[in-house]
């Protein structure tokens, strides 16, 4: 049997997981990156995608952007929102994206570029539905 990490997933709403996981693959600012059991300590930024846990209790969640730490074979996601994938639709996203155009119409030169990228990361969303 493989090495298992704790695997906890948080949202200012609730806790969405905590669980035991072979890996899990969260959506960092600089890319994708997954952390399996004795993983260096590390802490980035996400940027809106999938985080996925495999082994143990499988799943998928949809992430706005927020944290991830890796430390003491834990992997904790502090989310600025989360839902499950299964729940993810449609109609959310499209209010996501909605909001993304929106701020990167009233951004200022100096915010532009992160506006414009989040929602080119939410338009990558959208193609994995």
């Amino acid at each position: 049997m493989a090495d298992m990490l704790t695997f906890e997933l948080v949202s200012p709403e609730r806790k969405l997981a905590s669980a035991e996981a072979e890996a899990v693959t969260v959506p960092g600012q600089e890319g994708d990156l997954t952390a399996m059991a004795n993983h260096a300590p590390f802490l980035t930024t996400l940027r809106p995608g999938f985080v996925a846990v495999d082994g143990g209790a499988s799943g998928r969640y949809f992430v706005l952007g927020g944290f991830a730490e890796i430390s003491n074979n834990t992997v904790s996601v502090l989310a600025e929102e989360a839902v499950e994938a299964d729940k993810l639709d449609r109609a959310w996203l499209n209010k996501k994206l909605a909001d993304a155009e929106r701020l990167l119409s009233e951004a200022g030169e100096e915010r532009a570029q992160g506006a414009l990228q989040r929602l080119n990361d939410l338009r990558a969303v959208e193609s994995q539905l």
